[in-house]
């Protein structure tokens, strides 16, 4: 009705009454346009190349940190649990079995990180400026997909060091299967986060306790130790965790060590898909008034 006569009256004027965009309130739980969020795929490139170049504004070694952060991680590591605790890593020489973990887990600890913080950190700008609010929790996935690739530049170094003088590493065809692995990380943790995102509008305690949450699951995800080294009993509960076999296909593909078996590989994949329709649902509900509660 509204907008009827706001086209009749541009019509009188001489206009023409006819516009390529109408801005009006979503009214169902699947009222999701995501044609409009490809249209706005410029701007998801420009909220990339912002996140990559803030990140290392004013810094000395620039995006060299990514390769200093997985390094000395895994030096530490290799130290404490390796040397001293004496963890077995299946074979595989210390130091690259704990960069191989690494450098997945901190894609997905950066990617859910940064979609769960979308309505806090982008407050004003969504109270000013329309567009596709999912643009900002996709961009920030690429964006994180950018620093994961500087880390798996470090994995490839230290990989191909091992690979021509040791015959401890054997990979094989499941190297293939690396963008699927990425494209199931960044679906299940941008799901995630868009969930959290959407929560702590109204809840801030859960923003506070994402941190605390992330890091707690690492300990619970196979990155210090292999697998096949958690007991039995335990084996069902520790597969709950859809990490595990993102992790335990990675180091199968390019170490030829890992436990990988179709059960925990399909919970892990429904899982994935399951948070981010989940997440899409409450993150369109959440964007129409979010700017009362936040």
């Amino acid at each position: 009705m509204i907008f009827s006569r706001l086209k009749r009256k541009i019509a009188k004027i001489g206009l023409d009454p006819e516009w390529d965009v109408i801005i009006k309130p979503r009214t169902g739980w699947f009222d999701i346009n995501l044609r409009e969020v490809w249209r706005y795929r410029d701007l998801a490139k420009l909220y990339v190349y912002r996140d990559f170049t803030v990140t290392y504004k004013q810094t000395i070694l620039g995006p060299a940190w990514w390769f200093v952060q997985p390094f000395l991680t895994s030096g530490i590591y290799s130290v404490i649990f390796g040397a001293i605790a004496g963890l077995p890593t299946d074979g595989v020489p210390m130091i690259l079995f704990y960069v191989s973990g690494i450098v997945c887990w901190n894609y997905f600890s950066s990617c859910l990180t940064s979609t769960s913080n979308t309505f806090t950190v982008n407050a004003g700008v969504f109270s000013k400026v329309y567009f596709p609010r999912l643009v900002v929790p996709v961009a920030a996935a690429l964006s994180d997909l950018f620093k994961f690739f500087i880390q798996f530049g470090l994995f490839l170094l230290v990989y191909f060091i091992y690979l021509f003088n040791s015959a401890a590493i054997q990979p094989n065809w499941c190297i293939l299967l690396l963008p699927l692995l990425l494209a199931h990380i960044a679906i299940m943790a941008g799901g995630m986060g868009i969930i959290a995102s959407s929560l702590t509008t109204k809840y801030k305690d859960l923003q506070f306790a994402m941190a605390y949450l992330i890091q707690l699951a690492m300990y619970a995800t196979p990155i210090i130790y292999p697998f096949s080294l958690v007991p039995e009993k335990w084996r069902l509960l520790a597969m709950l965790n859809p990490m595990v076999p993102v992790i335990e296909t990675f180091r199968l593909a390019f170490l030829g060590a890992g436990t990988v078996n179709l059960a925990m590989t399909l919970w892990s994949i429904c899982f994935a898909l399951l948070v981010l329709f989940l997440g899409v649902i409450f993150f369109s509900r959440v964007e129409k008034n979010f700017a009362d509660t936040i």
